[in-house]
């Protein structure tokens, strides 16, 4: 599978960890994010994985910033971008599962890196599950073209 990852500078150290453990998977992993510790702006990076997810570049994307959040919410505004935060392993799973999530996101300042590499897994190993989710996913995208 390839991977896009996207990092801030709160979440250098979290990212190469988390691309080494990619890799251990046997994932290709192309990396957007920054690789120093200066201030830098999280919209940027999140914007360049939502894109190279929607354009089908990447199979799925990783986003690590402070929290997760502002990092995700810049991927969101991309179009056919479903991200999600994810603090613990249920939730990454489940938006897998129940959202077809093709992102996920989470804080360096929030979750250690054993539990991020837990949701890394819990994500990459759940599969969508259609069905009724698949209505779900179907109204978003009408809300998305609006």
């Amino acid at each position: 599978m390839k991977i896009a990852i996207g990092n801030d500078h709160a979440a250098t150290e979290m990212k190469f960890a988390i691309m080494e453990y990619l890799k251990e998977l046997g994932h290709e992993v192309i990396n957007f994010g920054t690789d120093g510790h200066e201030s830098c702006n999280y919209p940027e990076f999140g914007e360049q994985v939502g894109r190279a997810v929607a354009a089908k570049e990447a199979d799925c994307g990783v986003l690590i910033c402070g929290t997760g959040v502002g990092i995700s919410i810049a991927a969101n505004k991309v179009k056919g971008v479903r991200a999600a935060v994810c603090s613990d392993c249920a939730t990454a799973r489940l938006t897998k599962e129940h959202n077809d999530a093709n992102i996920i996101a989470f804080g360096a300042r929030i979750v250690g890196l054993e539990l991020a590499k837990d949701i890394v897994k819990a994500y990459l190993e759940a599969e969508f599950s259609g069905g009724r989710h698949q209505e779900r996913i179907d109204m978003i995208h009408e809300i998305e073209n609006r």
